[in-house]
């Protein structure tokens, strides 16, 4: 029989690298409305060290949408989605960034990107022309690789809601897969992210892992890689996703507004990876056995919590707050992929132009797993995968 095993995508011809492109600007903090696709953004060149990358697919993540709305700021209370559309009246553009400090607009967002170099600085070998690549979501490069320190793709630099954006070689990865374009594309920040907790919590062989928000893309990614580790997960999200997030790897869904003490019982987990915070927070620490791990990278239920410390001393309980990540973390999901130890989770595909329906599909949180964005150079409709 013939061998029915996908075909990896092909690189394409050298291209010619047009002087400008099409992107979507950030114009500023706000609703949608502060979205704005063009056709005539200068083409990027790359600094000496760097590399030119057409882009071919990018992922929609939770962080785009708070960085346009400036939900980082210490002004914002709300949950994410309260101001998801319209952006949040009383936020502080001075710290509505995710680092705390004022962005520089027009900003290209999009922390995902799925690519082939073009174009190389003059310090990079050609050799590393055609190469089909993903660009590292949290840059150490430009920060020197100080301790704790990094700009986001998307958001301290330009990303890849456009048809070429330029990215650290040294943080720019070759792939060698036969996952389409979207597929890798939905891979850096949900993946990392998810890693990321998982790596500084220490999840290992035999933990009871508890997730949040276990249908978005880090929570999904979460799952693949708790059970990668050997772990019993148990999978917080809403009822009507049960069986999605079952197919993922979950051992156990638990609907979410149900009580997690009520469940599980007082002390039952390991580990709690968090992506949600808000009302029901207490009991995350409440289900964590003593010495148990919480770690978070996300508050969409809400930023501001109730801690009874007792709780965390008495308990001896250790808090991660997980933003940096270390090398090894982007360098594991390179592995991970290769050898086909994860697999991506793609709801639906959009046009860049149509970036404002992405973005509303998203709010609404009726899919399981990413969103991507195709730059028109390679499809130019809505595609349902």
């Amino acid at each position: 029989m013939p061998n029915s095993a996908p075909i990896p995508p092909q690189p394409p011809q050298p291209p010619r690298i047009p002087s400008t492109m099409t992107a979507v600007h950030l114009m500023g903090h706000g609703g949608v409305d502060k979205l704005v696709y063009r056709n005539d953004v200068v083409t990027p060149t790359p600094g000496p060290d760097e590399v030119l990358i057409k882009v071919m697919a990018a992922g929609v993540n939770n962080t785009d949408i708070n960085t346009r709305t400036a939900w980082y700021s210490k002004a914002v209370v709300e949950q994410t989605n309260a101001g998801g559309t319209e952006g949040f009246e009383h936020a502080n553009d001075a710290d509505g960034s995710w680092s705390g400090s004022a962005l520089n607009f027009p900003l290209i967002q999009g922390a995902d990107c799925c690519g082939y170099i073009v174009a190389v600085g003059t310090l990079i070998p050609a050799e590393r022309l055609g190469e089909r690549v993903l660009v590292r979501n949290m840059l150490r490069s430009y920060v020197d690789y100080r301790p704790y320190e990094c700009w986001t793709f998307g958001s301290e630099c330009n990303g890849s809601f456009a048809q070429y954006t330029v990215a650290p070689a040294r943080e720019t990865y070759a792939v060698d897969c036969d996952w389409s374009d979207a597929q890798l594309a939905s891979i850096p920040c949900a993946y990392s992210t998810a890693e990321g907790l998982l790596h500084r919590a220490h999840v290992q062989q035999g933990d009871r892992v508890l997730i949040t928000g276990a249908s978005g893309g880090v929570g999904s990614a979460a799952i693949q890689l708790a059970k990668r580790r050997g772990a019993r997960v148990i999978a917080v999200a809403a009822a009507a996703k049960a069986n999605d997030v079952l197919a993922l790897g979950a051992d156990q869904v638990i609907a979410r507004g149900e009580s997690l003490a009520q469940t599980l019982g007082q002390g039952s987990v390991d580990v709690v990876i968090d992506l949600v915070a808000g009302a029901a927070w207490p009991e995350l620490l409440d289900i964590l056995v003593r010495g148990g791990r919480y770690a978070t990278a996300g508050a969409i239920g809400g930023p501001m919590v109730e801690l009874d410390v007792r709780s965390l001393y008495l308990k001896d309980l250790t808090l991660f707050g997980c933003t940096f990540q270390e090398d090894i973390v982007f360098e594991n999901l390179v592995g991970y992929i290769e050898a086909g130890e994860i697999r991506p989770v793609v709801a639906k595909t959009f046009a860049l132009k149509d970036i404002v329906a992405a973005q509303e599909t998203f709010l609404a949180k009726q899919f399981t797993g990413k969103l991507v964005l195709i730059p028109p150079h390679q499809v130019d409709v809505e595609q349902p995968l």
